[in-house]
């Protein structure tokens, strides 16, 4: 009943037999007849084919569990043999949002494959929900990212620790009030903000507009929690995915974004934009590498890891 179950994970996937068909490289009656003997088999239907797009039903959802596993011990299982007859040779499947994906990996990568030229990379980019889902489902063998993540099946290893800044549109007034704090991008490059710090006060910014980034994410959670410290509401004009989006709109004067030293080293030095530090725990984090306690680790992948975090500790 699970021969041939990469068809029928597809049409849940695409959630529509066309497109997986398509996918699939099959006709579309090809791929119904094959679904349909499966289900023969079973004794049950797996989708209800009612709705639009089709749906799973009880049994169907049973089924796309035992299969995603049995999916997932087959790839290890390759992965495993590749590693016994090719040695360091292989594919190594990274996540990391747009802010890691650009400008972190990269780097990193170029430095490995010098190294290890057979290796090779696929990398996702995507926010933290949809990465960790594609790690627990073994779509993936990495995820950088920044986010606290309480799941028993996901283990993490510090990559390094980053500061939260407040982005401030130079031509506010507050700017003046607080110019003896104010940071310039070339200073946060110079890494002046970790040698010498001077710290704002949130409560300055009471009456400013402000940009967040989605609830779920890390830095719109931390902005969250903060104001909630201080007891006060904050103005939000926009809600974001990416932290890149609220610097680029903060630059052009909207409104007030929380970004990190991270992106404001990689980025050009907006003149635009004043930056301030603030004396708080939410506004320190730090940047892991993730990776599925259950999934297979190839000789590649842990190889990658263990160099990437041995060259952090030795810069």
């Amino acid at each position: 009943m699970f021969k041939n179950k990469e068809y029928v994970l597809m049409v849940y996937k695409e959630k529509s037999f066309s497109k997986a068909a398509k996918k699939l490289y099959i006709s579309q009656p090809s791929l119904s007849a094959s679904v349909k003997r499966i289900e023969d088999k079973l004794g049950a239907p797996i989708f209800d084919r009612s709705t639009q797009p089709v749906s799973l039903t009880e049994i169907g959802e049973e089924y796309i569990r035992y299969a995603q596993g049995m999916e997932e011990k087959e790839q290890d299982f390759s992965r495993y043999v590749a590693d016994h007859t090719q040695l360091l040779a292989g594919t190594v499947r990274l996540g990391g949002s747009s802010l890691f994906s650009s400008f972190i990996l990269p780097s990193i990568i170029m430095d490995f494959v010098k190294e290890y030229p057979r290796i090779h990379f696929e990398i996702t980019e995507d926010n933290t929900k949809n990465l960790m889902e594609k790690l627990s489902q073994g779509e993936l063998d990495l995820v950088v990212d920044n986010a606290i993540i309480n799941d028993e099946n996901i283990s993490s290893q510090i990559y390094t620790n980053e500061q939260l800044l407040l982005a401030v549109p130079s031509h506010l007034p507050v700017n003046e009030k607080l110019k003896s704090c104010a940071l310039t991008a070339k200073d946060i490059k110079a890494g002046k903000h970790k040698k010498s710090p001077c710290y704002a006060d949130l409560t300055a910014f009471a009456d400013e507009q402000f940009i967040f980034l989605n609830p779920e994410n890390d830095t719109g959670k931390r902005a969250s929690r903060l104001f909630k410290k201080y007891g006060l509401k904050p103005h939000v004009i926009y809600y974001l995915d990416q932290q890149v989006t609220s610097y680029n709109i903060a630059g052009f004067g909207l409104g007030i974004a929380f970004v990190s030293d991270t992106l404001i080293k990689y980025m050009g030095e907006d003149p635009y934009l004043k930056y301030y530090l603030m004396a708080d725990s939410e506004m320190t984090r730090n940047i892991y590498f993730y990776t599925k306690n259950s999934h297979y680790l190839s000789f590649a992948c842990q190889r990658f890891l263990d160099f990437t975090l041995e060259k952090k500790r030795n810069s």
